[in-house]
């Protein structure tokens, strides 16, 4: 039976920006993939407006521009933050994906991440690469302080989680994809995603091997590009290990959530280490089918907040029914 479709869905106002979202009550989560998911739940947003595309390269150009902002990649870390880290390793760089030639555990992502000294959002892959032929590729190497910045000065706000969600569902209410349920209906790819056996083969039959500008591929149901794929997006909710279930009684829909608390958030694999997580949405261009199936709506992971990384970037919102003047 096919899913029931959201409640209200978005209108056809938008600008050369932004895309308007009627909001309404949705299903949340999913019961069908990984724990943190689950479980499925019933929230319920107001109208608000979501930026077309991820922040690119040339709009974050703009703003550091503007106000000379420094990202957290390019500042060497407090080493009282890390305590037990080495004296000559602290310093200022970001998460880069390198492919390994071999794997021996999936589960151990240190074989294919490495902190990159000199890695930053102008230099995506160490410090000999550049973005000078990718204007118009998303962001990357950005942390949640840097994407909180860049939406301060553009008098917006990064999305919540069930705001975030609501978006990318495109008017489809408990579908697999944001398309539909087929990940490639009629063998066309509908998101930058990795085909092949991560991470050390990669086909790249979507055109692309890392990051893809950001209308290269079909917007969703609302008008909204990159939303799955590409590169993770912040919200701004804090981490939770799973989504709280219905209330009892019906009329208890939760309305505009905004997630758990920020202790909640803290790693507890790491207890030395107090920095806390906001939820990532979306999944990117590193999601395989053998690892990682996060190219989906409902799917969130945990980051924390001082980390960047080469496949992480964010979009903004407004909440508002008139769209912002331009800064």
């Amino acid at each position: 039976m096919k899913p029931a479709e959201v409640t209200t869905q978005a209108d056809a106002r938008q600008t050369d920006d932004l895309v308007w979202i009627e909001g309404g009550a949705f299903r949340m989560g999913s019961n069908d993939h990984y724990p943190e998911e689950a479980p499925v739940h019933r929230a319920s947003v107001d109208g608000f407006w979501i930026d077309r595309t991820p922040v690119t390269n040339r709009q974050f150009k703009q703003f550091v521009k503007a106000t000379g902002y420094v990202t957290t990649a390019e500042i060497p870390p407090d080493p009282k933050d890390y305590p037990g880290a080495l004296p000559h390793m602290i310093y200022a760089g970001s998460l880069v994906f390198s492919p390994p030639r071999r794997v021996t555990d999936l589960r151990n992502w240190s074989q294919w991440w490495t902190f990159m000294k000199g890695a930053d959002w102008r230099h995506p892959y160490g410090p000999k690469s550049n973005i000078n032929v990718s204007d118009n590729h998303p962001v990357v190497h950005v942390s949640f302080a840097d994407a909180m910045a860049y939406a301060q000065w553009a008098g917006k706000d990064l999305p919540t989680e069930a705001e975030w969600e609501f978006a990318a569902r495109g008017g489809l209410d408990g579908e697999e994809f944001a398309w539909g349920d087929a990940l490639t209906p009629d063998g066309k790819h509908m998101a930058n995603i990795w085909q092949g056996n991560f991470p050390i083969e990669n086909l790249s039959q979507d055109g692309f091997e890392r990051t893809s500008p950001v209308t290269a591929f079909p917007p969703n149901g609302y008008g909204v590009h990159d939303l799955i794929g590409n590169v993770w997006e912040w919200t701004t909710d804090w981490w939770s290990t799973k989504h709280e279930a219905d209330a009892p009684k019906a009329c208890c829909v939760p309305h505009n959530p905004r997630g758990g608390p920020e202790v909640a958030s803290l790693d507890p694999c790491q207890p030395n280490i107090r920095i806390p997580r906001k939820v990532l949405k979306g999944g990117s261009h590193l999601c395989a089918p053998n690892y990682c199936r996060r190219y989906r709506p409902a799917a969130r992971h945990a980051e924390p907040v001082d980390t960047s990384t080469s496949h992480v970037g964010f979009r903004c919102v407004v909440r508002s029914t008139v769209p912002p003047v331009k800064p």
